[in-house]
Parts: C-alpha cells; sequence; structure tokens
C-alpha cells in the first residue's frame, strides 16, 4: 500500500512540475533590447519619445538607442553587428546595401522638405556664385545626390566647383574658417551656421521627394525578432502621434536626451511620416514611391563610381512590419 502512495506522490509531483513548466509565465524568456543607431536629426526623434514615454515598454520591448554624428562610423558599427537597427537617409542605404545586401528598410520616417539645407558665405549671393568655390558634402551619401540636384538649377555640375567631403556638423566651423564656402548641414548645425553670419543658399523644399530617412534592419534580426520590429514600428508612430498633439513636451524630452536647444526642433521643413503616409510611400502607383526615389540614387552612384553593382531593389524595403499602432486601431 505505502508503495502505491509513493507511486501516487512521485505523479502528482512530475505532473505539477509539467504543468509549472509549461505555463505561459515560464515560457517567457526575456529578449535583449533591440539596439538601434540614429543620427541627431529631428525626423528620428520619436524614438526619443518612443523611449521615454514607455510607448516601446507598452509593446513590449526594450529598445536601446544611440546617437552617432558621424555616419560612416555609424553604418560601418551596424554592420559590425553593434547595433540591429539604424536610422539612416534612403541614399546612404543605397550605398549600404550595395555591399551589405542582407538589411531591409522597414519604415519610412520623414521626408526633407526644407530641413536639408546649403549655407554659404554672406558674400556668396546665388548659387551660380559658387562656381570655382568649396563646397562641402558629405561626398558618397545622399548628400553628393542633393548638392549635385542644386548644381543643376544654375546649370552647374560638379566639375563646376571645388567638392570637400564634410560632415553637416563640420560646416559651421569649415565655413568660419574658410575651408569651404558653403556646405550642405541641418539642425541644429544649421543654427549654428546662421549665428556665425552664413545665409541660406538653397533648401530641399526645392528637391520635392529627394530627400527620404528610413529605419533598417540587419536580415538576421528580421528573420529571427520579427515581432519586436512591428512593436517597434507600433512604438515608434504612437509616439509620433503623441509629439504632434503635445510638441512643447516632446521637444522639452527630446532637447534633454541630445542636449541640445529645444528651439532648434521644428517641424518647419519635414514631413514626419504616419501610418497612412508610409502606405503611400510603398505603392507603386503612387507618385512618391520609394522605388523610383532609390533608382534614382542608385543610378547616381553607379555613375559617380561609388558603386560597381545596382542592389536588389526588390528585397531592399519590406512593408510587411507596418501596422497601426493603438491610438490609431478602430
Amino acid at each position: 500500500m505505502s508503495k502505491l502512495l509513493n507511486y501516487i506522490c512521485i505523479f502528482i509531483i512530475l505532473g505539477w512540475l509539467l504543468f509549472a513548466c509549461h505555463s505561459p509565465e515560464s515560457l517567457k524568456v526575456k529578449r535583449p533590447p533591440l539596439k538601434v543607431s540614429c543620427v541627431p536629426f529631428v525626423g528620428y526623434i520619436p524614438a526619443i519619445i518612443a523611449r521615454e514615454k514607455g510607448f516601446f515598454k507598452a509593446q513590449g520591448i526594450d529598445v536601446e538607442l544611440s546617437y552617432a554624428d558621424y555616419s560612416k562610423l555609424q553604418q560601418a558599427d551596424f554592420i559590425a553587428g553593434k547595433y540591429d537597427g539604424i536610422g539612416l537617409a534612403l541614399g546612404n542605404l543605397i550605398i549600404l546595401s550595395a555591399t551589405n545586401p542582407d538589411i531591409q528598410a522597414v519604415m519610412v520616417v520623414d521626408e526633407s522638405t526644407g530641413a536639408d539645407v546649403v549655407v554659404a558665405q554672406s558674400e556668396i549671393k546665388t548659387i551660380f556664385n559658387l562656381k570655382g568655390k568649396k563646397l562641402g558634402a558629405n561626398l558618397g551619401s545622399f548628400s553628393e545626390v542633393f548638392v549635385t540636384e542644386m548644381l543643376k538649377t544654375s546649370k552647374l555640375t560638379s566639375d563646376d566647383v571645388r567638392l570637400v567631403k564634410v560632415d553637416a556638423l563640420e560646416v559651421p566651423q569649415r565655413l568660419q574658417n574658410n575651408a569651404i564656402q558653403a556646405g550642405h548641414t541641418w539642425e541644429p548645425y544649421l543654427s549654428e551656421a546662421l549665428k556665425l553670419g552664413a545665409k541660406i543658399l538653397f533648401t530641399s523644399k526645392q528637391t520635392p521627394g529627394l530627400i527620404l530617412d528610413v529605419v533598417a534592419f540587419r536580415g538576421e534580426v528580421i528573420r529571427d525578432r520579427p515581432e519586436d520590429i512591428r512593436a517597434f514600428v507600433r512604438g515608434w508612430l504612437q509616439a509620433l502621434s503623441y509629439w504632434e498633439a503635445n510638441i512643447p513636451e516632446g521637444n522639452a524630452i527630446a532637447s534633454k536626451a541630445l542636449n541640445i536647444p529645444s528651439n532648434t526642433l521644428s517641424f518647419e521643413g519635414i514631413d514626419l511620416t504616419d501610418f497612412a503616409e508610409n502606405q503611400k510611400f510603398f505603392q507603386s502607383n503612387s507618385p512618391n514611391y520609394i522605388y523610383k526615389t532609390a533608382k534614382k540614387y542608385a543610378d547616381f552612384f553607379i555613375r559617380a563610381g561609388n558603386v560597381t553593382r545596382l542592389p536588389n531593389l526588390e528585397t531592399l524595403f519590406n512593408s510587411s512590419f507596418l501596422t497601426p499602432p493603438p491610438s490609431l486601431k478602430p
């Protein structure tokens, strides 16, 4: 009889252990944070707000954000596996994908409609006055395409100026030192350049649809953590809606996180793309169809010798992760 009782007790204990091991709580495995790197540009501020206001956590993910001033170093770290995702300009994505095809952009975060500018020394009155002068741009990136489009408006080419490789944050000081006479930059560096006496010569308002910023992830992350990426996109879009409805608070959050003046944060000159606008970028009948813009960059970089082969644009974009944030659901 005692043996029977022993067997019964063992059976009950084993059953309890099996139940415990298969309960929902025990199956939860804490995933590492999703590591995403951006540049300190207004288009990426929704990520800061989503983190600080808890929108990412509400979607069930931890996000570790970092901001890099130098895009080339940021991209090298991304390819080396330091980050899971990266925020970068569409043109830079094309360059990156030519040698690292296993990456995909999952959303468009903004279109520059004036936020990207070419500033010049005060004596440079027109674009034509740049002939023979030093023009700063981040060569081999979307920046070179932008300044080339600017030159076209005055029937100039890159052969008519002396292109100098300069990052956006370096432009104010390079102008001050006369190392360049004009250069491509954006906020918060634009305000610094204007304080030093520079003037705005050209803006992305004059190149509609050219400059788009995206968020992309490495292929292995897309394959291994698809639900985390969907959660990231939902949290981002929710933060964008929140910021648009609470601009002073959103600006204060970003100002503190990036240690920049809040008066340099503005929606002026930029269209931050919500869920509906994102969908349009991936519709072939849309005038802003992202593949058309991507092809324009790819063709430019092929001609310039920045890349030796066209990237596969069909696999470079993946809109399947676009889902509406909670506030937009019926």
